[in-house]
């Protein structure tokens, strides 16, 4: 009962993404991805760091928004009394999904998939590269897309129901990440439990740390067996 108390008030907290609030902030994030992809060919930088420019602007832009547009940083989950319990209940989750995960392995392993495949990312050749990448893909880009997707996205579809918020972020968050013609499962997957551990603790850091945890292990395991 204590627990539940505590989730409700951390979503009382929150509050709900107003439509404007929405609108701007859909409107911050297109110009800054248009804007972009305008200006890539043109850069100074490597693309790893221009891309991640790119996600703390967006960030940046997406936390104003919740501040002058929305009911500021608890808007998007990120209400500073439950900064550290969203943070510890996220380790929790990452915990529990690596004891799933490692069995899961095993029965595909024994029925003839080899699962590290199926999430095996593209790493750089140079050690600088790959260490910008596990920065920028690993805790930059998660933390974009938390605060968009959970955040902004999950935050106003919950006004119709837990189930409506999940479907229809998990499905805008799998768009963004086209694995055409096959369906990229790990997003699938990924989009369900960060709108899980969002709705259930009611703290953005958690479905934050999961993805950060979650991206770092898949380009450990891809380093590791390349």
């Amino acid at each position: 009962m204590v627990r539940l108390q505590g989730v409700a008030k951390a979503w009382m907290e929150a509050g709900r993404i107003t439509v404007r609030h929405l609108i701007v902030s859909i409107g911050a994030v297109l110009c800054i991805e248009a804007s972009a992809i305008g200006v890539a060919g043109r850069s100074l930088v490597p693309p790893i760091v221009f891309l991640g420019i790119v996600r703390l602007i967006e960030i940046a832009l997406l936390l104003v928004a919740a501040g002058l547009w929305g009911k500021g940083l608890s808007s998007v989950g990120l209400a500073g009394s439950y900064v550290v319990r969203g943070l510890l209940r996220g380790l929790v989750w990452s915990a529990g999904f690596g004891v799933v995960a490692v069995p899961a392995y095993i029965i595909l392993y024994t029925m003839g998939i080899d699962a590290l495949r199926l999430i095996q990312a593209n790493l750089p050749s140079g050690p600088g590269e790959t260490t910008l990448l596990f920065l920028v893909g690993g805790v930059v880009g998660p933390a974009a897309e938390e605060v968009f997707f959970r955040g902004i996205l999950y935050g106003f579809f919950r006004r119709w129901g837990v189930f409506v918020a999940l479907i229809l972020s998990t499905l805008v968050f799998v768009a963004a990440h086209p694995g055409f013609p096959h369906i990229p499962g790990t997003q699938v997957v990924g989009g369900v439990v960060f709108a899980m551990a969002y709705e259930i603790e009611g703290s953005l850091l958690a479905p934050l740390t999961i993805h950060v945890l979650g991206n770092t292990a898949i380009f450990t395991l891809s380093l590791v067996s390349s």
